[in-house]
């Protein structure tokens, strides 16, 4: 009976949902403007806080970014632009859109009546000027503003690769023009050669972030400059112009860029601009982003949700940016000088950042461009060598993990994006794939990055998995089936590095778990987050995932206590982790998907709670109204695609999660002359219904083929939670079902270094499987009890099932005096502890990265440490290790000092060491003092060793301004 009711009620239940959609009544038209799109965009949304947008003037995707510097540096200077500020110091006319970084910055002219060529940042006279928001006004490629100490009005606009500057000097004498070519990063090389009165040519290499930024500019003044006759090419890096206006007219300066060179330069200003005047460019840059607005037109009552998603369409709009001059030459990845005319050339690709949601939401509304971004990957690949992850004026910037173009081109491929040589653009997602460097070789050995051989080492493994899952699939519509098995099983490894105990994806350190595990705690185990904000990072197979984690229940209800968790992180400061919902950290990228996880478990209703909290509570109209780094598009494009309604959790199925609608309609225009609308009745953020083309509408996913095709999907809203889309037949599914691998054994207890024996305990996560263990890897014994090690070697471990067999790793354990005794009386960081106080004695020493897990770390404190040998003995040297990284505000001891110690508590000798002084050098720096003793005489009972902490940073230090103070890194103290 209790089953034929079930039946009953499910039966009920669905002709429920039934009746409801048939309630839905579409009206089949697309979306309608009110007023001109540009009219909604704010462009100071994302100039607060941490958002590091800037305000000034720029084309879709385009070359040039003309905008006010109100800032020189800091980390909330990366754009050049912080609303916060009342400085102006000029504008230049690159910058990037809401990265961690400040590079460009390029090419600084300002209007001014002083011919000084300071720029006034240490409160001395300069040419910088006190400006208000009252009197600044900016729309997509458009920015005026007026400079309050010199009484000048300033206009900026810009074509693609050039742009114009208008000044209004209220008196006709005294009118000069900086040109700072010193402004913002490292200059490197720079020369300026005046043509003529009205014609200035030049060059700027600098080096930051990306080490040789080459830019060529060409300008082009409205008025003569009078002290323009110098024939020499190399100038002073700042100058003052003196312009000729006697009849005080406004002064136009035009000035093309170019990464190739000044006739280059010179040809983008004459092809682009040439004659036209200010308000012509004007319109045409209005015109131009007003068509690119237009791609999705929305239409809603709430005026700030239009501004909220017009100013985020507009931000995803910004980057990547052309890098190619108007005749097709461009500066490749070797920095050398190519040439074509059968693609558009880019730069500035925020891969980590944007192959989540920016570049799928290209798929639905660039299809052109996705193909340019496509076929500049691959042109980089043949250029440099290898696809970027993170590339900048034509360098590698080594900046962040993963080979994410792989999944950008993988993904348009899946969705029918071809126009490029797809067996070349394999080539090179393979290519990226198996290199050794970045935790590779051990990912590819191992099946997993660990902890001491690799920073970041979940991140990336992770991150692999993910990308490899994408080679994958297209290895299989290829008809590739040798590579499709091994990128299949190498897209399973994040299984490697689930702990069963903790229900976390976690750090393996020398086959252990990372230990003390904090799950909130921002370690060198992850990428700008920690635990809880890579927990689910398994877009790939987010079933086997569930499984491993006990099922559904477990995988909800891990989902629950992350989004209810305290707010609060521990270990390092991570300036990324923002926008926390519990420790969903909604302000840096790994979280992105996760709200949306909820649906894979038959609760969409979660989904839509979330989403909509995401959405209406943390993007405002305001300048600090993204929750955390715009990072070029990718944290608007987040906004864009949920507020439509669904979102790409796994890009590369062709599938979209649905989310919750937020407007009442939105069209999208698609490139193929289609419109695909979404359709919201009634209020309220739960769905209770849908339809897809008049059709009932079941499932809380849809298809890619659903938005390229046209025509509408229609939700009807509720107030309360409803069980639409609850039934399992209609959740979404992401799973990997063939070649699936067997996971490496892990050591569950036991200490890799003992003073007298260690008992092993082995686990493993497979079901079903054997392990096996050996002491030389040539004669392995069934894994049945705890294995007992009394002297130092190796571990090997196995799993096996049927034909199927894990990975072998390997450990090495170490023995250390058993009557060593070590006390510590100052503290160390959790995230630093290199496994306790005995990792001063245990015999593992640091590599010279610091994330390496066997180095102790202690910050803007002295060391204070006291060794008890237990037997009296004579010691003939003692040597310590220090780590210098001054990158990251490691540095070595100002001094050390031991005392010797008798068994009666006498000290017999102190000595005492002064470290190299510490320069500006940045390469990393193990130093191991090697102290000689012959003269101790009498046996030895304790040590004690004092470090004296270098303390505050000195000022050229980067961490300077924010009061920083240094660390210390210490691993062994080998007494001899």
């Amino acid at each position: 009976m209790k089953r034929i009711a079930l039946c009953a009620l499910f039966t009920i239940l669905m002709f429920s949902c039934q009746q409801k959609n048939e309630t839905i009544i579409t009206d089949n038209s697309v979306a309608k403007t009110d007023r001109p799109l540009t009219e909604y965009v704010n462009t100071f949304i994302g100039t607060g806080g941490h958002g590091h947008t800037y305000p000034g003037a720029t084309m879709p995707f385009g070359m040039m970014q003309l905008s006010p510097d109100t800032r020189l540096d800091g980390w909330d200077g990366c754009s050049g632009y912080h609303y916060t500020d009342d400085v102006i110091y000029g504008f230049s006319h690159t910058h990037l859109s809401g990265t961690g970084v400040s590079d460009y910055g390029d090419i600084l002219l300002m209007p001014t009546t002083k011919p000084t060529l300071h720029n006034g940042a240490d409160g001395k006279e300069g040419y910088s000027s006190k400006f208000s928001h009252d009197n600044e006004k900016a729309s997509p490629g458009y920015y005026e503003v007026h400079l309050d100490d010199t009484d000048i009005d300033v206009r900026l606009t810009v074509t693609e690769r050039a742009g114009m500057h208008e000044y209004r000097f209220r008196e006709s004498k005294n009118q000069y023009v900086i040109l700072d070519l010193l402004h913002r990063d490292k200059l490197l090389e720079h020369d300026v050669q005046f043509l003529s009165d009205t014609e200035i040519t030049g060059k700027r290499y600098s080096s930051a972030w990306a080490t040789k930024q080459m830019l060529y500019f060409y300008i082009k003044t409205s008025h003569p400059i009078k002290n323009w006759n110098r024939k020499y090419i190399t100038t002073p890096e700042i100058e003052a112009l003196e312009l000729d206006n006697p009849d005080n007219e406004p002064v136009t300066i035009k000035i093309g860029i170019s990464p190739v060179d000044k006739e280059g330069a010179k040809r983008n200003l004459e092809a682009e601009i040439g004659e036209k005047k200010f308000d012509t460019i004007k319109k045409e840059a209005n015109d131009a982003w007003e068509k690119q607005l237009n791609k999705i037109v929305i239409e809603d009552d709430n005026h700030d949700n239009k501004v909220n998603f017009y100013s985020a369409l507009y931000h995803t709009m910004i980057a990547p940016n052309l890098y190619q001059d108007v005749d097709g030459r461009y500066r490749g990845m070797d920095l050398e000088i190519y040439e074509t005319q059968d693609f558009d050339y880019y730069t500035v690709f925020s891969l980590w950042d944007t192959y989540r949601a920016a570049h799928p939401l290209y798929t639905i509304i660039e299809q052109e461009r996705t193909n340019d971004f496509i076929n500049t990957f691959t042109a980089k690949y043949k250029e440099g060598g290898i696809m970027p992850i993170w590339d900048l004026s034509g360098n590698y910037t080594g900046c962040m993990i993963g080979y994410h173009a792989v999944p950008v081109i993988a993904d348009a491929y899946m969705k029918g994006i071809r126009d490029y040589d797809v067996d070349l653009a394999f080539e090179a997602m393979k290519h990226s794939a198996t290199r050794d460097k970045l935790g590779l070789d051990s990912y590819k050995s191992l099946g997993f990055i660990p902890v001491e051989l690799e920073s970041e080492s979940v991140s990336k493994t992770l991150e692999y998995a993910y990308d490899d899952w994408t080679i994958a699939q297209l290895a299989q519509e290829l008809k590739k089936p040798d590579d499709y098995k091994t990128y299949i099983q190498r897209a399973q490894y994040y299984k490697n590095l689930y702990n069963p105990a903790t229900g976390f994806l976690q750090g393996r350190m020398r086959n252990t778990w990372f230990a003390p595990f904090k799950p909130e705690e921002v370690n060198f185990n992850y990428t700008e987050a920690n635990a809880w904000q890579y927990s689910l990072y398994t877009p790939q197979d987010i079933s086997g995932h569930i499984k491993l984690m006990g099922g559904n229940a477990a995988y909800e209800k891990h989902l629950d206590e992350m989004f209810n968790a305290s707010m609060k992180t521990s270990g390092r400061h991570q300036a990324d982790i923002t926008g926390l919902i519990g420790q969903y950290a909604h302000g840096n990228e790994p979280s992105h998907h996760m709200a949306y996880l909820y649906n894979y478990v038959g609760k969409p209703y979660k989904t839509q709670e979330k989403v909509y909290e995401i959405l209406t509570s943390l993007y405002h109209n305001a300048p600090d109204g993204v929750s955390g780094n715009e990072d070029c598009g990718q944290m608007s494009a987040w906004y864009v695609l949920s507020s439509l309604g669904f979102y790409p959790v796994t890009p590369g199925s062709n599938e979209y999660v649905i989310g919750t609608p937020l407007f009442d309609k939105a069209t999208i225009n698609l490139e193929n002359g289609k419109q695909f609308t979404i359709e919201k009745h009634g209020d309220g953020k739960y769905i209770a219904s849908a339809k897809a083309n008049s059709q009932p509408h079941y499932n809380s996913h849809i298809t890619h083929d659903l938005i390229l095709n046209g025509g509408t999907l229609a939700f009807e809203m509720s107030n309360e939670a409803t069980d639409w889309g609850t039934v399992q037949e209609n959740w979404p599914v992401s799973s990997i079902k063939d070649e699936l691998i067997i996971t490496p054994p892990f050591i569950e207890k036991g200490k890799i270094a003992f003073a007298d024996s260690t008992v092993i305990h082995l686990n493993q996560v497979n079901e079903n499987a054997t392990m096996f263990y050996s002491r030389d890897e040539s004669a392995w014994q069934e894994y049945k009890s705890p294995i007992t090690l009394y002297n130092a070697g190796t571990l090997s471990v196995i799993a096996r099932m049927e034909d199927k067999k894990s990975p072998v790793v390997t450990t090495a354990f170490y023995k250390y005096d058993k009557n060593m005794k070590v006390t510590l009386e100052h503290s160390y960081a959790n995230e630093y502890s290199a496994g306790g106080n005995n990792a001063l004695i245990d015999g593992m020493r640091g590599t010279e990265d610091f994330r390496s897990g066997a180095w102790q770390g202690t910050q803007n404190e002295d060391l204070n440490v006291t060794i008890d040998l237990g037997n009296p003995r004579t010691i003939s040297s003692i040597e310590v290790g220090f780590l210098k990284d001054q990158r990251s505000w490691i540095f070595w001891p100002k001094t050390v000092t031991f005392e010797f110690y008798n068994e009666n508590g006498e000290m017999v000798k102190n000595i005492n060491r002064n470290l190299p002084e510490t320069g500006k050098e940045e390469v990393s720096k193990v130093f191991r003092p090697r102290l000689e003793t012959p003269d101790i005489q009498d046996k030895i009972k304790f040590i004690k060793m004092k470090a004296i902490t270098y303390g505050k940073l000195p000022e050229w230090h980067l961490g300077y301004p924010f009061d920083g103070t240094s660390w210390i890194f210490i691993d062994e103290i080998n007494v001899n």
